[in-house]
């Protein structure tokens, strides 16, 4: 588990806090190199790594849903370099390992914004070429094992989101580890590879499944109408 900072992370039982600054390609290599020496193979890899939430209020002014052109450009900047090419980097680092076992998966999270507006152009252009990287990955990745997906969450019950709360709906809301059982979901799928390419739904997935969220709830799946 990688973040910018580890110190106080809690963490479930085999889980290793490394920390990792995914802007900075030195130190993305050096956890693959890590990890490669202590287990020798990486099965999954899930990107999740994202910036362009920072300071939604600049200057007493709430710039996230302003129009491109009153967009400050640096959302655009934070959104492709911790994000789509922070999925870049390291898929390109880890798929070579996976190729060697004829087998992996990657997890890209992305989402609805990448087919319909939803408060912004970089948010939208960011998350459609996530779902591009994804399939063009798959692409090339045809016939090696390895299965590369988008997956999309609903509204995630994160830190910053309850924060904001009182303005939110919350009652179709997920935890976080919901989109961690559809990550494992996709681990033990005997179709995986037959889903390569393509993006998928966290919330449909679960119905098709079987699993739920950690409290036993099944979130509705959202659709391009209802997001």
């Amino acid at each position: 588990m990688t973040g910018r900072t580890v110190h106080g992370a809690s963490l479930g039982e085999g889980c290793i806090p490394l920390r990792c600054d995914h802007t900075d390609d030195d130190q993305v290599r050096a956890v693959v190199e890590r990890i490669i020496a202590d287990r020798q193979r990486i099965d999954i890899l899930v990107n999740n790594v994202w910036g362009g939430y920072e300071q939604m209020v600049e200057a007493g002014e709430f710039t996230w849903t302003q129009p491109f052109w009153r967009q400050p450009v640096w959302r655009w900047d934070a959104m492709f370099a911790a994000g789509v090419r922070a999925h870049y980097v390291a898929s390109g680092l880890v798929v070579p390992y996976m190729i060697e076992r004829h087998s992996g998966l990657i997890v890209n999270i992305s989402f609805w914004s990448a087919r319909k507006h939803i408060a912004n152009v970089p948010y939208g252009v960011s998350k459609a070429a996530t779902d591009k990287l994804t399939a063009d990955a798959a692409h090339e990745l045809r016939g090696s094992g390895v299965a590369v997906v988008s997956l999309y969450p609903g509204l995630v019950r994160t830190e910053k989101v309850m924060e904001a709360a009182s303005f939110l709906d919350l009652s179709n809301s997920e935890s976080p580890r919901f989109i961690g059982r559809a990550v494992a979901a996709f681990a033990t799928d005997p179709d995986v590879i037959r889903r390569s390419g393509t993006a998928i739904v966290a919330a449909a997935y679960a119905k098709e499944r079987g699993f739920t969220d950690v409290d036993g709830t099944q979130p509705k799946p959202l659709t391009l109408e209802l997001v």
